[in-house]
């Protein structure tokens, strides 16, 4: 299943004119960061150690300036934004959905410098009551050293959860956790206390649940709490 794509036009490696531009794009950022946010913030993760190290504070200003809404001035980074594709290559990026997982498809061809911009560039495309929400993910993103999996999501996401359920829709997801009647009204932290401590003590070994699922069955509902009791 296709959570979000991203193309990214450029110059190929052996042009010495460098351009970048984006193609189509399936970016959804609600509830932020949405699979939009994530796609983005990965593509910027996986290519940004291959830049030089000279250019690394340009990329964090730039994804300021975005965020900002303010204009970016051409051309960046030694690359030029066009809206023309004509003569161009392309870099297909995708998060997809296998069961209940999701994982990256990366298919780069071009130079990391111009992944990250062309990355950077479709946050800019946002609509401005989103994009402000998804500069912490891209800077968040450009700071992280590891593996870009599950522990990336988890990071960029602020969840110890990163199923596909629970990252479509989070709130319904945690009421069916806590065993709450799914597009009922969010409850009060009073009753997702109490329900948490019930939910707890059924998947505890010491009350008779299985070993081998409860240390992910106590993770979820300790989401499933941080969730509901979070502040609108």
């Amino acid at each position: 299943m296709l959570l979000a794509e991203l193309e990214i036009w450029h110059t190929r490696p052996t042009v010495p004119t460098r351009r970048v531009a984006l193609g189509h794009m399936v970016l959804p950022v609600d509830p932020a960061p949405g699979f939009g946010g994530l796609l983005i913030g990965a593509v910027i993760a996986a290519h940004l150690g291959g830049i030089d190290d000279d250019q690394i504070g340009d990329v964090h200003r730039l994804i300021n300036e975005v965020g900002d809404g303010q204009r970016v001035v051409q051309p960046r980074l030694r690359h030029r934004f066009q809206i023309d594709r004509h003569g161009l290559a392309v870099s297909h990026h995708r998060l997809v959905g296998d069961g209940d997982e999701i994982h990256f498809d990366f298919n780069s061809i071009g130079t990391d410098l111009s992944q990250v911009l062309g990355a950077v560039y479709a946050a800019e495309r946002l609509a401005p009551e989103h994009r402000r929400g998804v500069l912490d993910v891209l800077q968040k993103s450009a700071r992280w050293r590891g593996p870009i999996g599950a522990s990336f999501i988890a990071h960029l996401a602020g969840s110890q959860t990163t199923t596909l359920e629970a990252m479509a829709d989070p709130l319904g997801w945690a009421l069916g956790i806590l065993g709450f009647e799914l597009g009922s009204k969010k409850p009060s932290n009073r009753e997702v206390t109490r329900a948490f401590r019930v939910q707890m003590r059924e998947v505890h070994p010491d009350h008779g649940g299985a070993d081998i699922d409860a240390a992910k069955a106590m993770s979820d509902l300790a989401e499933a709490r941080r969730i509901l009791s979070a502040k609108d």
